[in-house]
């Protein structure tokens, strides 16, 4: 892989995003919802803890005024699905929008190879979800001000939700190679995206051993452990294989378009 090639496909499409304003936009939604949803999670947890004052046994019971189980947690939850529906929007133009106007032939014309064109498309989207997920660190930090929430589980929490993204963006760069409409590819990349989120309601009904295996593939299932505080690396391979398996669908898909001509 030659770094100067990879190096002028990011920087050309980073300098798409933002001259287009799409990264704008997508990040701004993504707060301002992420921000609804945070703001009502501390709305009950405030509304609880002043009913605890009255009734402090309750509280106790269920552990309502932890602030990890009854905020971070929720909220990380919420910002993975707010996550699921938006990150196909930052891939769905990349090589659609691209073969539809003709404009990949050209730019593999140059000596440039596709592994190159893949990998400077996925970090320039990966950046882009980078600034979204940062933009949401405050809501940690006015925890931390407010309350006294426990930080290792907030750390891993926000190392599960990069992950998760960045498996969503590998799998709708792929679907993006497969369509030169880019609501085709945005809504196929949900779709399967979808499929593997609700894959862990399976589990009760098929048997056990089975069940694991679902339990394995089902996307969530690793954020939840994170989520918690506990770093497996079972967790950390699951993503990263996830990433290589549909970038290199995604070379695949590329090479072949230029088979077939």
């Amino acid at each position: 892989m030659n770094p100067r090639s990879l190096l002028l496909v990011y920087r050309k499409e980073i300098t798409g995003y933002f001259s287009s304003f799409i990264a704008f936009a997508v990040i701004a939604i993504f707060l301002v919802i992420t921000g609804y949803f945070f703001y009502n999670i501390l709305a009950s947890f405030s509304m609880v803890s002043f009913q605890a004052q009255a009734n402090p046994m309750i509280a106790k019971q269920y552990n309502l005024l932890n602030v990890n189980e009854t905020v971070v947690r929720p909220l990380i939850g919420n910002i993975s699905v707010v996550m699921l529906l938006m990150t196909p929007l930052l891939t769905m133009r990349l090589l659609s929008e691209e073969k539809k106007s003709g404009t990949l032939e050209l730019l593999l014309s140059y000596p440039v190879r596709e592994v190159e064109v893949v990998m400077g498309k996925y970090l320039a989207s990966l950046t882009v979800f980078a600034a979204m997920l940062v933009g949401t660190i405050t809501y940690p930090l006015l925890l931390i001000y407010l309350g006294d929430p426990e930080i290792p589980p907030i750390l891993t929490g926000y190392l599960g939700l990069f992950l998760l993204g960045a498996a969503f963006l590998a799998l709708g760069l792929f679907t993006s190679s497969l369509s030169e409409n880019q609501i085709v590819s945005a809504s196929l990349a949900v779709g399967i995206l979808f499929f593997f989120w609700l894959m862990s309601y399976s589990v009760m009904f098929v048997s056990p051993g089975f069940g694991r295996i679902i339990s394995y593939v089902a996307i969530t299932e690793h954020l939840e452990s994170l989520a918690k505080g506990v770093v497996d690396t079972e967790d950390i391979i699951y993503y990263l294989n996830f990433i290589f398996l549909f970038l290199f669908l995604t070379i695949r898909s590329m090479e072949s378009s230029r088979w077939r001509g």
